[in-house]
């Protein structure tokens, strides 16, 4: 009987062994898993400021863009004005010299007339 004490106290010594190293690696698993779990918290905490700062980005940006476009509407409206008022001197200065040839002909007519 003693022999099969000493073969159950070895069995019982192995298996306490055996749980003894399955409690170290679950507390190992354990502890990889509350690390992961902080990079987890930490990472969503990240995202949720990155997408916090990317909404501002794409209001700002939308602003922006409209004034741009304002900005283009009011400078083709003024371009498209002076280009006019380029076009109303061209044709008022056409004018003037012609009618400043017409008076200096009538004006040497006048003198002409005078002389004889």
């Amino acid at each position: 009987m003693s022999q099969q004490g000493a073969a159950l106290q070895t069995y019982n010594n192995e298996l306490v062994k055996c749980i003894e190293d399955l409690c170290s690696k679950r507390d190992e698993l354990n502890g990889q898993i509350q690390q992961e779990e902080e990079e987890k918290h930490k990472l969503q905490n990240d995202i949720r400021i990155l997408t916090e700062k990317l909404s501002r980005v794409n209001e700002n940006l939308a602003r922006k863009m409209a004034s741009r476009n304002e900005f283009d509407k009011t400078i083709a409206e003024t371009e498209a004005a002076y280009m006019k008022i380029l076009e109303s001197s061209q044709t008022l200065l056409n004018v003037l010299k012609r009618e400043a040839g017409n008076l200096g002909k009538a004006s040497d007519l006048r003198g002409n007339v005078t002389q004889s």
